[in-house]
C-alpha cells in the first residue's frame, strides 16, 4: 500500500483537500458514530494549525488535525484522528499517529502533546507514550479521556 503523506499548514490546503477532509470527518464522526455535533469549529483555518493527510490513489484514507499551542507554555493538540472505513485493518492508524507525533515534535518540540481520546482507544494511544490525565468523561455522549505525551527535551 503506497500511502502519500501530506503535512500541510492550513493555508496550503486547496478546496478539494478541505472538502475531502470535511467529508471524511462527517462520514465517520457524525454519520457512522451516530453523533450529531458541530465538527466545523472555526479551528481548521486559523493560526499555525496543520493537517495531516494520508492519500491513497488521490483518495483521503487517513487524517489528523494538529492545533498549534497558543502560548509558550501551552500544549499542542492532536485531534480529529481518523481512518476511513475502507482503510481500516491496514495499521494505518498507527502510521497516522507516528506522523502526528513527528509533526508535533518537528514544529513544537518542547510542548506537551495533548489529545482527547475516545476511552476505548486509551491502550492504542498508550503505545505511543500517551498517559491518561483525566477520568473518563462524556463528550457528545461518547466516553473520552484526556491524554498527554511529554514534549522532547534536550536530553531525549
Amino acid at each position: 500500500m503506497n500511502i502519500k503523506w501530506q503535512d500541510l499548514h492550513h493555508s496550503e490546503l486547496n478546496a478539494a483537500q478541505l472538502y475531502q477532509i470535511l467529508a471524511l470527518r462527517n462520514a465517520v464522526f457524525i454519520v457512522e458514530q451516530n453523533c450529531p455535533y458541530q465538527d466545523i469549529d472555526g479551528q481548521d483555518l486559523t493560526g499555525e494549525n496543520r493537517h495531516l493527510l494520508a492519500m491513497l490513489d488521490n483518495q483521503l484514507v487517513g487524517y489528523a488535525r494538529i492545533l498549534a499551542p497558543g502560548q509558550a507554555n501551552s500544549v499542542v493538540k492532536v485531534g480529529r484522528v481518523i481512518v476511513s472505513g475502507e482503510a481500516r485493518g491496514l495499521s494505518l492508524g498507527s502510521r497516522l499517529m507516528e506522523q502526528a507525533i513527528d509533526c508535533c515534535e518537528h514544529y513544537w518540540p518542547q510542548h506537551t502533546i495533548f489529545l482527547s481520546a475516545q476511552a476505548h482507544l486509551q491502550k492504542f494511544y498508550g503505545r505511543f507514550g500517551f498517559r491518561a490525565v483525566s477520568e473518563i468523561y462524556l463528550e457528545d455522549a461518547i466516553p473520552h479521556i484526556d491524554m498527554t505525551k511529554p514534549g522532547r527535551t534536550e536530553h531525549s
